[in-house]
Order: C-alpha cells, then structure tokens, then sequence
C-alpha cells in the first residue's frame, strides 16, 4: 500500500537527502519525494503500523534536514 504526504522542504538537494535516508526506513518498501510538487510518496510493507514507520521517517528526515516537515 502506498501513500501521498504533503511536505515542506526548503530545496532540491534537500529533499534528495532527506529521500535517501528515509528509504532506509524498516517499513519503507519504496519512497520518493518531489520537491517540485512538494510531495512524498510512501509505499509500505505489508503488515507494518504505517503510524510507527511515518514517524520514524520523520525523525530520520529531521536528522538531515531539520527544517523538513509532514503537512
């Protein structure tokens, strides 16, 4: 199952960052982020508390980018 977030990232690069590293996310089977669109898309594994996986997606992508957030 996937799902579309609306975000706020201040620039590309930033947005690449915070992609790279919430991929890494246990829970995460697949995620892009537009900058352009200021969007995120999340694909989670199956059988996972997507509550649990987005907010460490947060907390990953605020380690990179503090200013990074999930509308």
């Amino acid at each position: 199952m996937s799902k579309t977030f609306k975000i706020e990232v201040d620039c590309a690069n930033c947005a690449n960052l915070v992609e790279d590293a919430a991929k890494k996310v246990a829970g995460v089977k697949g995620l892009t982020i537009s900058f352009m669109t200021q969007k995120m898309k999340v694909e989670f594994e199956e059988g996972v508390e997507k509550d649990a996986v987005m907010a460490e997606v947060l907390k990953v992508a605020k380690k990179v980018e503090p200013d990074f957030e999930i509308l």
